[in-house]
């Protein structure tokens, strides 16, 4: 059988990472490149998973990846909703079914995000579970790839729970207003149940949320329905300074992505320090929940 006729699931990791060109995930295109997709070391870094790992997937040598390891590959492969679903079946895992948070974004979420250049984005999942960053972001925020993924959760890093340590901004960042920002974040937690009644994640979420963080569930009793989308913050960065931005909350539509913007005005000192945070990179965390100078936020 040639591989153009295999339908495992190796195969379909190599179609699909072979078809998909380096500029769609804003990676340069060098006439020393012997591919027109991606290497498979792209597809790991893009993934969060070792090489040697997709090595062994593609070679049919690991078959049961887990599902997180599904909707990574899927968000890095830039799937359709068609094609996520066909991976895990391959993977002998049930696809998410209608009425449960996705974490997946789409193609053409994908090639808007790789294109808005060094704007710091980022996405979350319905229930604010970090999904995906790009390097401006990292940069400007620090970089949460070091935090286990059900920790990546802004509503966790909100109303912390038994100490809880910090999992997505890991600089003091604060707001015009903190109470509303709260007030906020808890009613589209309250908004997403509608959307997604039968999903446990977000359930066990706001149980967890609600036993553990006084704040979250005094606000939670007021049962206001309604969605985070703009704030005015300062984000105390430890190489830059002080960095003032707008941040601005998108949705992608049916999936209820959250897609979070951080710009600064154009022509201020701001946009320079962002630009060198960017270019700089993430440094070491200086800071920890205690800090008086600021709380963790977006």
């Amino acid at each position: 059988m040639t591989r153009s006729s295999e339908a495992g699931l190796g195969a379909m990791i190599r179609t699909w990472r072979e078809r998909l060109p380096p500029s769609a995930v804003a990676l340069p295109v060098g006439r020393s490149r012997r591919v027109a997709g991606l290497r498979r070391e792209e597809l790991a870094d893009l993934a969060g998973v070792s090489v040697d790992y997709v090595v062994r997937l593609e070679q049919g040598r690991a078959r049961t990846p887990s599902a997180q390891v599904v909707a990574s590959l899927a968000r890095a492969l830039q799937l359709t909703t068609a094609e996520r679903d066909h991976l895990y079946r391959l993977a002998h895992l049930v696809p998410p079914a209608d009425g449960l948070i996705s974490d997946h974004i789409p193609p053409g979420v994908h090639r808007v995000l790789t294109r808005l250049g060094d704007v710091a984005v980022a996405v979350f999942a319905a229930d604010w579970r970090l999904v995906w960053w790009n390097r401006s972001w990292a940069g400007l925020l620090g970089d949460p790839s070091s935090s286990p993924g059900q920790l990546r959760n802004f509503a966790r890093d909100r109303f912390p729970v038994d100490g809880g340590s910090v999992h997505v901004a890991r600089w003091p960042v604060t707001e015009q207003d903190s109470a509303a920002t709260d007030a906020a974040v808890v009613s589209d937690l309250r908004r997403a149940t509608g959307r997604f009644p039968r999903d446990t994640r977000l359930a066990e979420l706001i149980r967890s949320l609600e036993a553990g963080n006084g704040r979250f569930a005094e606000l939670w009793a007021a049962g206001t329905v309604a969605a985070h989308r703009e704030d005015r913050k300062t984000i105390g960065h430890p190489s830059v300074g002080p960095v003032a931005v707008d941040c601005d909350v998108l949705t992608d539509g049916d999936s209820e992505l959250k897609i979070v913007i951080m710009t600064t005005v154009p022509g201020s000192a701001d946009e320079t320090k962002l630009r060198l945070a960017a270019i700089g990179g993430p440094p070491a965390p200086l800071w920890s929940r205690s800090s008086p100078t600021g709380r963790p936020g977006i």
